[in-house]
Order: structure tokens, then C-alpha cells, then sequence
């Protein structure tokens, strides 16, 4: 059985003090490099989906006008936390990626970094984000996928059973097949990791 919204945020509020300590080696190891990725590509009004406790801020290049919003209360004041301590300038919101409060045509850019595996709705939240970017606007995402080497994709659908229940994560997803089918412009993709870790660069259709 799926958990409701209203649980999962608790679960993501409870996380939020600890979450950088113990992900510590998993982000030097294997995502770090993905966030350089992303971030470095962002340009203009920017809107990070899921900002989380702020792993991205110091990868944005300066001169972005950047946006976070996370549903997560406890996420977004560790967010805070992180952009005082690099004195890096953010909006932050609290939202539902799947509902977001913005109008259409926003931002040039939108960027979810290891997110999408967690949003109850990745497509819902994908359509959102393509209805706040600008015609032509950059869409970078990040994520752990489904991956192309079988035996851990086979450990990955048995992780499932017990984190999606648990912690709403699904590790056999690939936002890249969603996004496609939404009609946006695939201008870059990378697979990491056995495949298990994709970066995706696309564009709005105008």
C-alpha cells in the first residue's frame, strides 16, 4: 500500500536534520558529480523541484536567479541553513511539485536532482514542470533509474517492494521515457553507474 502525501512529508521532515550526514559517502561517491552536471547548465529565472537540504546550491553558476521549493517545512529550513552559510541568494517555497505556484512560461530553467524517484507522480510532476518553463526553456534532470545492467536492476525491482511502502522511493523508474512521451526535446543524456544513475538535458518544445 502507497503512503499518503501527508505521511511522506512527515517522513521527509524527520529525515531532514540527519539526511546529510548519512547520505555523506553515497553523494561524494555517486552524486556529486550529477549535481556539478545539472547545476552548471542552469541559466536565468531557475526553479530547483525537491531542493532538499540544499546539495545544489554551490554548483549554480552566479549569475542564476534561482527558485527552491520543497513540500518538506523541516527540508526547506535546512535549505536555508546551507544558502546562509555559502551566501547564495534563493526564493524558497513550500509546494507540491505536482501542484506548483507559479504561472506558465516562468522560468528558462527547471532542475530536479534526485527527486523524481520520490514524488508520488512523476508524470504529473514533469507536466508541471514543462508548463512553468518559458518556450525553449532548459529542463536538467538527475535521478537514479532503472538500470541497464540486469542483476542490479533485479536487486532494484526487490528494493521497491519495501521503499516504496516505506519511504515512497522508487528505484525503477526512468523520467526520461515520461518526458519523451510529454513531447519535450531530449538535447543531452548520460548513463552512470551500471546505468542505474541518468542525467537528462531537454528542452520545452515552443
Amino acid at each position: 500500500m502507497k503512503r499518503s502525501s501527508e505521511a511522506l512529508v512527515g517522513y521527509w521532515d524527520r529525515q531532514a536534520a540527519t539526511y546529510d550526514r548519512r547520505s555523506a559517502g553515497a553523494e561524494r561517491r555517486f552524486l556529486a558529480d550529477s549535481r556539478r552536471w545539472v547545476c552548471s547548465r542552469a541559466h536565468g529565472a531557475t526553479l530547483e523541484i525537491a531542493i532538499g537540504t540544499g546539495a545544489n546550491l554551490p554548483h549554480y553558476p552566479d549569475a542564476v536567479d534561482l527558485t527552491g521549493i520543497d513540500w518538506s517545512t523541516a527540508m526547506l529550513h535546512a535549505a536555508h541553513r546551507q544558502a546562509d552559510r555559502i551566501h547564495r541568494a534563493v526564493k524558497l517555497h513550500r509546494a507540491d511539485a505536482t501542484a506548483l505556484p507559479f504561472p506558465a512560461a516562468t522560468f528558462d530553467t527547471v532542475v530536479s536532482t534526485f527527486a523524481l524517484c520520490c514524488v508520488p507522480d512523476e508524470r504529473a510532476t514533469l507536466i508541471e514542470t514543462l508548463r512553468v518553463l518559458r518556450p525553449g526553456g532548459r529542463l536538467l534532470l538527475a535521478d537514479h533509474v532503472a538500470a541497464s545492467f540486469w542483476p542490479l536492476r533485479a536487486l532494484q525491482h526487490a528494493a521497491d517492494v519495501i521503499s516504496i511502502p516505506l519511504q515512497g522511493e522508487h528505484y525503477t523508474r526512468r523520467p526520461i521515457t515520461t518526458l519523451r512521451g510529454l513531447g519535450a526535446t531530449i538535447e543531452e543524456t548520460e548513463r552512470l553507474t551500471m546505468g542505474a544513475i541518468e542525467r537528462v538535458n531537454a528542452r520545452k518544445s515552443h
